[in-house]
């Protein structure tokens, strides 16, 4: 009698540990959903507010702190992604398997003075991206890392679409008017087409783990080193994905340093260049466009730290995943002065 009153308490006790546990879970997942949109609420307020507190933007004018813009008609919006995939572009791929656009560059290319800027824009800045099914259904809009946006349509002309409508939309709903997205392997590919690319290492984030990459050092660059230095981030570490664009400021500064002076002596060297990893990109450029892009980088002054601009905002650590989230009323200058001219 005393072995059965035993087993009906255990099992009760049971019962009761796992309705206790049943509850906790679910209220950590209530608490964790309830954060999520308090994220989004929180970003898509900032988003859909004039970033000077009063102006606002219509017919393509912008009002800023009393002036009124337009954007200029001879700078264009180059998107550029660094996508975390390996191998040619050239077919498409199922959901998710197309990678994550890890980099994200707007190129201002003013086609008058033929130079170059470059916006940096963090991989995981939350701003509003599309949601499709594993078929591919669009269901929606949903407040999500940025990087994302290309894991959801078909890794070519479906998920540079939807990366283009995300950045398009996170700049204010400024036109992008070209695309060109870009595979690992092309990093070593272009740094080896060019026998190496010297870079000076600007921070000390890679040391512990490749001592040669000390801040100061000047070092050049072969084979997978390349690949290292600009996509090697240590997961653990909180906001190590902000290091990270540090060393690829430098790196893309050291590869044009590097075309330019093999170009005084190849004026072929671009068109070979692109040539090589014609497979492992995807653009809607065609050739003479972003050669033309490539040409302006390598202007008399080159490209230096002064033409490299990163969104501000700040970065926060959540339950789950670092977070970028944009301060869109800073950012607002920055736009005008790369893409907008003033007017009376």
């Amino acid at each position: 009698m005393n072995h059965h009153r035993n087993r009906n308490l255990w099992r009760k006790a049971a019962a009761v540990i796992l309705a206790v546990c049943i509850t906790a879970a679910a209220a950590v997942t209530v608490f964790l959903y309830q954060k999520r949109k308090d994220t989004e609420d929180t970003i898509a307020a900032r988003d859909y507010t004039a970033s000077d507190g009063t102006g606002g933007r219509q017919d393509g004018i912008i009002e800023y702190q009393g002036k009124r813009y337009r954007r200029s008609s001879y700078v264009k919006a180059i998107l550029l992604m660094g996508v975390d995939r390996t191998g040619p572009m050239t077919e498409t791929t199922p959901y998710t398997a197309g990678g994550q656009a890890d980099g994200i560059f707007v190129v201002a290319q003013d086609t008058v003075r033929n130079t170059v800027k470059i916006l940096m824009i963090p991989r995981d800045t939350m701003s509003p991206i599309t949601l499709t099914d594993r078929s591919g259904n669009i269901l929606g809009k949903g407040v999500q890392h940025l990087t994302l946006a290309y894991a959801y349509g078909d890794g070519r002309e479906v998920s540079c679409q939807f990366m283009t409508e995300a950045v398009s939309e996170f700049l204010f709903d400024m036109t992008i008017d070209h695309y060109l997205a870009a595979d690992i392997n092309m990093i070593t590919m272009l740094n080896d087409f060019l026998g190496g690319v010297a870079v000076t290492v600007p921070t000390d984030d890679l040391k512990d783990i490749y001592p040669e990459f000390t801040k100061g050092a000047l070092v050049t660059l072969h084979g997978q080193e390349a690949e290292r230095f600009v996509r090697y981030r240590d997961k653990i570490e909180h906001f190590s994905a902000m290091d990270r664009m540090v060393r690829q400021q430098a790196y893309i500064t050291g590869f044009f340093t590097t075309l330019k002076s093999r170009a005084s002596k190849d004026s072929q060297i671009v068109t070979d260049m692109f040539d090589t990893v014609q497979d492992y990109m995807v653009t809607d450029m065609g050739k003479d466009e972003y050669l033309k892009i490539a040409m302006d980088a390598l202007n008399t002054r080159g490209l230096t730290s002064e033409d490299f601009y990163v969104v501000p905002g700040e970065s926060v650590s959540t339950e789950l995943y670092d977070e970028f989230h944009a301060d869109k009323e800073a950012l607002t200058p920055i736009l005008l002065e790369l893409f907008y001219r003033e007017i009376s």
